[in-house]
């Protein structure tokens, strides 16, 4: 929850204003000033306060714990024109909070955390726990001095200028050590701890065989990232407690499924209760992974039979495959989860050109690897060779990466080894829709006239198809120097469909810098005006041009009444 605080009117308005933005994350606090952030900062994960940073600082002075405890805390000033990350930036989210606040009400965020003012991670920001001299490593990351990763487990991880050898060090390792003088411990969740339970078996027991199993084997507890088991103990009360102690989900497979797993100590017992031969081992197992620790069995004092069993694996790191959507060119039209995965990759790949529309949004020490026109299969396999190193890699393509464009060869090229993740883009078809009017207000369709890769028989049906249903079509990839006849092809079967005067509009480059569009008709247009970097978009039988605008009516019936009307 955040807590929001106002002293004046204009505080208020804008505190309001945020509240009706956030009304599930966000709670109120009247009253006096003082009384309302002692109470907000002992209740809430993050503060917005709509009052000087002096003010704030002399408030939550006294009420400091730590920064792994403290809440983060947002000042706004009473113009609203700026949004201070005052307190706990990275483990408060206090930097990111200051952003989203930004957003809201149009204020600048202010953010002066060493490592995001140089555009490097904070290694408490990468999703691990960290442990060691966090911050002696990260001054010398900011100094420009070498530090070392030394990936004893390889985990994607975001872009961080590591050098081969340094005085410090960054350890990746799920081992039980501790730090050494000048290093950081990264723990990665590489350890799945398989688990069987009696009927009845208690928390302590449970807890108590699992990090017992870990503790012999030097792993540390808090690489766990998973319990496992079958599907018939998914309530069981030692299990589901033993879980939320150590704040991991607990994962259920089937008796089937387990049945199908390998392993080296099936045993009567759970296969007569279950329908499984092996819970802990299976479980731990089922998803792949080196089986560091065995089956074991809980030990009792009482000297009764063992109530439960684990087993642990170290699950092989997963890379990760972010195939990301740049928008149609223009920076305001680049998503926000765009840019914060082209931030998250440690691996760019993409066309040349796009390369350079967002060389100044990666992080230092990414590594590009960029090619040409033609080198889309290439490219897609690069990048999912890459994620398969274990490596968080992003793949670009212009518009929407899942329209023409990367998605499709890369998942192609996929297997279930990676994992992926699609960022949607705004497409070309939008862009130079949002330029021409409302010409996709009803049915459309998108057409591309390349025949490269597509044999022109099977275009030109769809092409016939889509005039025969009366539907808006977009043209991609219309004409080049060597594809000149295509696109007069493609308006023709059109105009056995729809009238001469059926608006087209012409978009070039839209949302770029030397963008240009015109509105003419289906017999008017000229061919000669359309290149690959065009779009063009014909109306349907409904469509209008008014006010020199396309407009397609969400249905006849409304075009009808506008008619009448006139």
């Amino acid at each position: 929850m955040i807590g929001l605080i106002s002293a004046t009117a204009a505080g208020a308005a804008a505190r309001d204003r945020l509240a009706a933005a956030w009304p599930d994350r966000t709670r109120v606090y009247d009253g006096p000033v003082a009384d309302a952030v002692r109470r907000a900062f002992g209740e809430c994960e993050q503060l917005v306060c709509f009052l000087a940073t002096g003010a704030v600082v002399r408030l939550v002075a006294p009420l400091l714990a730590g920064k792994t405890t403290d809440p983060g805390v947002v000042c706004v000033d009473e113009a609203g024109r700026h949004a201070v990350a005052l307190l706990g930036g990275h483990g408060g989210g206090a930097n990111d909070l200051a952003r989203a606040v930004g957003e809201v009400l149009g204020a600048e965020p202010v953010v002066t955390t060493a490592t995001d003012a140089a555009g490097l991670p904070g290694l408490d920001t990468l999703g691990l726990p960290v442990e060691g001299d966090v911050a002696g490593v990260t001054r010398a990351l900011l100094d420009g001095e070498p530090v070392a990763l030394a990936a004893e487990v390889p985990w994607p991880l975001p872009p961080v200028p590591f050098a081969a050898q340094g005085a410090h060090t960054v350890r990746l390792t799920d081992r039980a050590v501790e730090a050494g003088e000048r290093e950081v411990l990264l723990r990665p969740p590489s350890l799945v701890v398989g688990v069987g339970a009696s009927r009845g078996a208690p928390v302590e027991e449970v807890l108590d065989l699992v990090e017992g199993a870990l503790r012999d084997a030097g792993l540390s507890v808090r690489s766990v990232a998973e319990l496992a088991t079958v599907d018939a103990k998914a309530g069981e009360p030692g299990l589901v407690g033993a879980a939320e102690r150590l704040g991991v989900p607990l994962v259920t497979y089937t008796a089937e499924e387990l049945a199908a797993v390998e392993v080296p100590n099936p045993s009567d017992a759970p296969l007569a209760a279950v329908g499984t031969p092996s819970v802990a081992e299976a479980a731990a197992l089922a998803r792949g992974g080196e089986l560091l620790v065995p089956k074991r069995k809980s030990e009792r004092a009482d000297g009764q039979p063992a109530m439960a069993t684990c087993a642990v694996v170290r699950r092989p790191a997963r890379g990760r495959l972010a195939v990301v959507g740049l928008g149609p060119g223009a920076r305001d039209l680049l998503t926000p989860r765009a840019r914060a995965e082209l931030r998250r990759a440690s691996v760019l790949v993409g066309l040349d050109q796009y390369v350079d529309q967002i060389r100044d949004l990666l992080r230092p020490g990414t590594r590009i690897l960029e090619s040409g026109l033609g080198a889309e299969e290439e490219r897609a396999r690069t990048a999912v060779a890459e994620a398969r190193k274990g490596q968080a890699v992003a793949l670009i393509g212009s518009g929407d990466a899942g329209v023409y464009a990367m998605a499709s060869p890369a998942l192609a090229e996929a297997s279930d080894d990676i994992d992926v993740t699609g960022v949607p883009g705004v497409t070309a078809a939008l862009a130079a829709a949002a330029v021409l009017g409302a010409p996709l207000g009803h049915d459309h369709v998108s057409i591309s006239l390349s025949d490269l890769h597509t044999p022109w028989e099977v275009i030109e049906r769809r092409v016939r198809a889509a005039a025969e249903a009366d539907i808006v079509v977009t043209f991609y990839n219309p004409r080049s120097r060597g594809r000149d006849w295509q696109l007069p092809k493609a308006l023709g079967i059109l105009a056995e469909h729809r009238a001469p005067s059926t608006p087209v509009g012409v978009v070039r480059q839209a949302s770029r810098p030397d963008e240009s569009s015109r509105v003419t008709t289906l017999g008017d247009l000229d061919p000669a005006w359309v290149d690959m970097m065009t779009v063009v978009t014909v109306g349907n039988t409904a469509t209008r041009t008014i006010a020199g605008r396309m407009v397609t009516p969400r249905g006849y019936r409304w075009q009808t009444g506008a008619e009448e009307a006139r």
